[in-house]
């Protein structure tokens, strides 16, 4: 296939929100006149539907990340063909949904069904580009947590739409993108958790057997299963190297007629053996209140909990934001002398540490979590502090070549994803043109092939669904 793709001959300027011109020959409508609000109600025995900015409707049964169930007064939720379009109340943060599913969902979106001009190869893509998600922001009312879409006021604005075979082949192509992208995405991912497999044996051998292979041996018992330890290491439980600072309770009532605006951190922010700080949230709170919560040099951050993957990641914090705090669900520990924070991140990180929170969390359908008292509990033979500073630096050189293809394997997901993200929002504002282009048969879905994102973007969570009072 010839890829190369070149701008239309002919623009028109018309400084709308998704972009400054437009192919000549498309049109251009009011969102209103291109779809029709869908208000039906009174089909309590459909199946409930959920609305996710990575997967879009589908059914809640088939959605794995955490909503609230409606379980009453079903006769007022919204009926959802598929084909038609959701605008939930997180569209501002992610777009329009495309519904794959029949069903019902909250009466607080508004669903739209789309009309004769609008197939959904073209406006699928359009409704989740980046500049449509950006001109967003223009419609939404509300502050923080309250905001919403103003749907009368979107629905006045003009979009581009272009004829009804243009639809079609930005679709086919589109498609063809992402089947392309994500096999590449899919493969890189496969070779991270090769490495991660790799990584996790070099430091668990450390961990459990230490560095000297002549030194007496004992077994691990049920604290480690299956395992030998050296001789001289004492067992310890967690509460004997470290305490344990809880953070903010998020809602909570603070007095804040003389508070500070301080950042602090989520469970989003701790990832293993690194910290994310692309999206660091604010609070404001009396500085007696933050003085019990500020993270110090050297605490060892550990997730309570969340989906199970988030659940007991480890890093250390190095004071990369002054005075900041961190959220209830996320533990600060504090080690003591006899034991480096470095060592402990590893336990905690280990393949023994991860099978520890698996067994003991409190489980719910989708969810996993700890608590102090757990974490307080975890055991570990601890070796001397000189041999855990040599441990320390062995692992860190040993895995020094695997995290540096690890982060070239990121990186390079990162820009196939920033690269499709820019074609996509080329392609559906007409800034490129595709119909020149001849395609091999492309499927309408490659399900072994998608790019699930959903480990770096929050799902809409708790208010796709509302229970109904």
């Amino acid at each position: 296939m010839n890829t190369t793709l070149r701008p239309y001959e002919h623009y028109v300027d018309m400084g709308l929100p998704l972009a400054q011109r437009y192919p000549g020959h498309w049109a251009l409508q009011r969102i209103k006149f291109l779809f029709n609000e869908r208000s039906e109600k009174g089909f309590p025995d459909e199946p409930l539907l959920a609305s996710s900015q990575s997967h879009g409707v589908i059914a809640k049964s088939d959605y794995a990340t955490r909503t609230v169930e409606a379980q009453k007064d079903l006769h007022l939720l919204k009926l959802v063909e598929i084909g038609d379009y959701v605008i939930s109340l997180r569209s501002f943060q992610g777009g329009i949904e495309y519904s794959h599913a029949r069903g019902i969902i909250s009466p607080a979106y508004t669903v739209l069904a789309p009309g004769p001009m609008s197939q959904r190869g073209y406006f699928e893509h359009l409704f989740k580009s980046a500049p449509f998600v950006g001109s967003m922001s223009l419609y939404v009312t509300g502050i923080r947590e309250g905001q919403n879409i103003d749907y009368v006021r979107l629905s006045r604005e003009y979009i581009p739409v272009p004829p009804p075979d243009e639809q079609e082949s930005i679709g086919r192509f589109i498609r063809y993108i992402d089947l392309r992208v994500n096999r590449l995405i899919k493969a890189k991912k496969r070779l991270i958790e090769l490495l991660n497999e790799q990584k996790q044996a070099i430091i668990h051998q450390a961990v459990t057997r230490g560095l000297d292979p002549d030194v007496p041996m004992k077994p691990g018992g049920e604290v480690w299963p299956g395992t030998t330890v050296p001789r001289h290491w004492h067992l310890h439980r967690l509460k004997d190297i470290c305490t344990i600072q809880s953070g903010l309770t998020l809602g909570k009532q603070y007095l804040v007629s003389d508070g500070t605006e301080y950042p602090y951190l989520r469970v989003a922010n701790v990832q293993a053996e690194r910290l994310s700080l692309k999206d660091v949230k604010t609070l404001r709170l009396p500085s007696t209140e933050a003085g019990r919560r500020m993270l110090r040099y050297g605490d060892l951050l550990l997730t309570e909990g969340g989906d199970p993957d988030k659940l007991g990641r480890a890093c250390i914090w190095r004071g990369e934001i002054h005075n900041c705090l961190h959220q209830n669900h996320v533990f600060a520990l504090r080690c003591y002398q006899n034991a480096m924070p470095e060592y402990v991140q590893m336990l905690l990180n280990s393949s023994h540490g991860r099978l520890y929170f698996e067994r003991t969390a409190k489980q719910t359908t989708n969810l996993a979590a700890t608590n102090k008292s757990m974490v307080y509990a975890f055991a570990v033979y601890l070796p001397t502090p000189l041999e855990q500073a040599a441990i320390v630096e062995y692992v860190s050189q040993a895995v020094a070549g695997i995290d540096h293809v690890l982060g070239t394997a990121s990186s390079e997901i990162n820009l196939l994803r920033e690269y499709r993200t820019r074609l996509v929002a080329d392609v559906v504002t007409g800034q490129l043109d595709v119909r020149h282009l001849q395609l091999a048969d492309v499927p309408e879905v490659e399900e072994s092939c998608t790019d699930d994102e959903s480990d770096d973007s929050e799902a809409i969570g708790e208010q796709d669904s509302l229970e109904l009072e």
